[in-house]
């Protein structure tokens, strides 16, 4: 079940933020759920399957601000980490960073179900 301990649990900022939600716990609960959903996660690997970097870049920092805002570190790390990589143009393996993400996100969905 998604509740605030259970993110707490997977080592989210849960304090910071319910305090960006004026610390309403549904309303943090449902923009969580919400992000979880953001079809930037799955552009994102797909623009990185295809090389196209500038794409990748934009669903990443889209991503970014989203899980930033809602302090989910556990997928702004490695997104944060992608986003750098992808705006200097890095070409590189960006797999290690891809699974981190699915990982994160497969971990705060399996709390929906």
């Amino acid at each position: 079940m998604l509740t605030v301990e259970a993110l707490k649990n997977l080592g989210i900022n849960t304090d910071e933020g319910l305090n960006r939600c004026l610390n309403n716990e549904a309303f943090y609960l449902r923009l969580v759920a919400k992000c979880m959903q953001d079809e930037h996660f799955d552009l994102l690997e797909e623009a990185v399957g295809q090389k196209r970097l500038k794409d990748a870049f934009e669903h990443a920092h889209s991503l970014k601000g989203v899980v930033g805002n809602l302090s989910l570190t556990t997928l702004y790390e490695p997104i944060a980490a992608i986003t750098e990589l992808l705006r200097a143009g890095t070409d590189t393996d960006y797999s290690g960073y891809l699974e981190k993400i699915r990982t994160a996100r497969n971990a705060i969905v399996a709390l929906s179900a």
